[in-house]
């Protein structure tokens, strides 16, 4: 199993709370978070970068400043947050790499990762990045769909260990052409562990993935990280059922949170006073019900070891 430089663990250690549990806030997306500010496809488009990066700059100083983390994208978050000193001193800043989408390879289907273009580890130590996070579609019990996305993932995991710099790997499932919603939802478990188990091969240090779907396959997935934390993304659900899957996860095995659209999807608007009067009002009461959650199982032997 691989394991953390000190550079690393470092690094892990600022992206903790003081229980030594994971509470970082994603607010890295760009054509997601369009979707929530404008319903039709015209609006969406008529939402420049620098509007979402005004949106990324509340939900960090109003919310993400409450955790011990926050996720970022380079396209039109960072260098910003930092420079205006939005974002606190005591709060650590992962970098998002991955673009926003995807490609599909001809023929098949299969969904191609793509990164941002020039965003690489020694780009992340420059825009003061604690440390970064990589994205791959993952679809393992299909052979030959994960090839690229792999190639990609080992490439990132080799330059960021060069510099020693700390990167976070997270991977999404998604369905095929055809699939059904029922075949899918069966899938799912196995999708998960076979996908950390593929990330794990590849050398990652710390995982980001979906909620393994029950108790046992948490647990699975823990036995298979050994001593790689993982953290529970909240993929867009709602607040009481992301809730339940935090506590079941951190019961498992799990590290920690990362996740974004539970806590402030209903809470950003265009109107920047809606959005800081609904980002204090609802989703910092959200993201303490979460850190309730995690104090009961902090992970003080993983931040010390």
């Amino acid at each position: 199993m691989t394991r953390m430089t000190t550079a690393e663990r470092r690094g892990y250690q600022q992206i903790c709370g003081e229980n030594g549990a994971m509470m970082v806030i994603a607010c890295d997306q760009r054509g997601g978070m369009r979707s929530l500010l404008a319903a039709d496809p015209a609006g969406q488009a008529a939402i420049s970068d620098a509007v979402l990066a005004d949106t990324k700059a509340d939900i960090t100083r109003y919310l993400a400043n409450e955790a011990s983390c926050v996720l970022l994208d380079a396209v039109c978050a960072v260098p910003h947050v930092v420079d205006q000193g939005i974002l606190a001193r005591d709060t650590g800043l992962l970098i998002g790499l991955d673009a926003s989408g995807w490609d599909v390879e001809p023929g098949t289907g299969f969904r191609l990762s793509k990164l941002v273009p020039g965003i690489d580890a020694r780009r992340v130590r420059e825009l003061g990045g604690t440390g970064a996070k990589i994205m791959v579609y993952l679809r393992p019990d299909h052979p030959g769909a994960d090839d690229r996305n792999l190639a990609l993932l080992r490439r990132c995991i080799e330059d960021f260990a060069r510099e020693d710099v700390l990167l976070v790997v997270e991977f999404l499932t998604y369905s095929v052409e055809g699939e059904s919603k029922e075949a899918y939802a069966a899938a799912f478990p196995g999708l998960v562990e076979e996908g950390s188990r593929l990330s794990l091969e590849c050398g990652a240090k710390v995982l980001k993935i979906p909620y393994p779907g029950t108790p046992e396959a948490c647990a699975t997935v823990t036995r298979m990280a050994g001593e790689v934390p993982w953290a529970v993304l909240s993929a867009g659900v709602d607040h009481a059922t992301f809730l339940g899957q935090v506590e079941t996860a951190m019961a498992n095995g799990a590290s920690g949170v990362i996740a974004g659209r539970s806590l402030w999807k209903d809470c950003i608007s265009l109107d920047r006073s809606v959005t800081r009067e609904r980002l204090t009002g609802v989703a910092v009461p959200r993201l303490r019900e979460i850190q309730a959650v995690l104090a009961r199982y902090g992970q003080p032997s993983q931040q010390a070891a």
